[in-house]
């Protein structure tokens, strides 16, 4: 894989590069930020990555001066706000708020991408998003995951995604394929359509982010599972799908909310972007949105942002490859 040998040589430079300015990050550098800092969210308002970029936004300015706005930028898959942000100048001003499916799987669920995810973007931190609840609408007689799986064995349903290629979509994928199951998969722009599309029946499966589950979770939404390896700390008594006897590695994994900058955007702004990430996640603002949407977990700084993506974006790639599901 020369493209992976390419990555892992160009984060060792970088990395000595940054030991050199550790004494004065942004000396020899653009003041930063010099203008307003715009983060494209590739989803509409009212979901995770919405309110991360925000609270980020707000962070920036507390920490680094100057003006950061969001611009919700959602359609065709992310593919309009990562192209945006893909070709715009690499000097720290245009970032790009998204979920990990969108620049992992994406490059090989697509045929032809108007960027190149290996070299066009890099990452500067990576939100966490919890487990993502599994949930149902009441009308399924199923209590639990493996009771779901029975009932869409023999009943045609449809399943809701926040995004092509997302984790409910290659949930979906997977089950039908590994379980037998009928679904049919429906893809929303964003998590509040599809969990309000879901409490009235118009389709019978979601999974998404706690927050946004509970906002239909008194109007006939019930949960079945989560994913990841660990239980939400908001549904302790809901046990996770691999826990349910799911045999899927894609039940276990966690993906997040990656924020990216143009490749090139030098060392010391990416560096001092991460350093806003991990001194605002100790904020009571970061701890509130964290306890609202049942994330246990903090962003992390640059190297290990760096060392998780070279680790973890080939599992996920090679998961979606398996499954073989196509976009165009």
């Amino acid at each position: 894989m020369p493209q992976a040998v390419d990555r892992r040589r160009f984060v060792t430079t970088t990395a000595g590069l940054a030991l050199g300015l550790a004494a004065n990050p942004l000396q020899a550098q653009p003041a930063f930020p010099s203008r307003t800092v715009k983060i494209v969210v590739a989803f509409p308002p009212g979901g995770l990555t919405d309110a991360y970029a925000r609270m980020f936004a707000e962070q920036m300015t507390t920490q680094l001066g100057g003006t950061a706005l969001v611009e919700n930028k959602p359609g065709a898959g992310a593919i309009l706000a990562i192209d945006a942000v893909a070709k715009s100048p690499a000097d720290g001003h245009t970032l790009l708020m998204t979920t990990s499916g969108t620049v992992w799987q994406n490059r090989v669920l697509y045929s032809r991408l108007p960027y190149n995810l290996d070299k066009d973007l890099v990452p500067v931190t990576f939100f966490p998003s919890g487990p993502l609840v599994i949930g149902v609408t009441e009308k399924v007689p199923a209590t639990n995951l493996k009771e779901f799986i029975a009932w869409a064995r023999r009943n045609p349903c449809s399943m809701g995604t926040y995004a092509p290629g997302s984790v409910p979509h290659m949930v979906a994928d997977q089950l039908n394929r590994s379980d037998g199951t009928q679904m049919q998969v429906v893809h929303y722009r964003g998590e509040s359509p599809m969990w309000v599309d879901l409490a009235s029946g118009q389709i019978q499966i979601a999974v998404g982010s706690y927050q946004s589950f509970a906002t239909v979770a008194t109007r006939g939404v019930k949960p079945i599972a989560v994913t990841g390896n660990y239980r939400s700390p908001k549904l302790p008594d809901v046990p996770t799908a691999q826990q349910q006897g799911a045999s899927g590695r894609l039940f276990t994994l966690e993906g997040g909310l990656p924020l990216m900058a143009p490749a090139g955007t030098p060392e010391a702004v990416l560096q001092a972007l991460s350093r806003v990430a991990v001194q605002g996640a100790e904020t009571e603002r970061a701890a509130r949105l964290r306890e609202q949407f049942a994330i246990p977990n903090k962003p992390k700084n640059l190297q290990d942002t760096r060392a998780d993506w070279e680790r973890d974006v080939p599992v996920w790639i090679k998961l979606a490859v398996d499954l073989g599901i196509k976009l165009d």
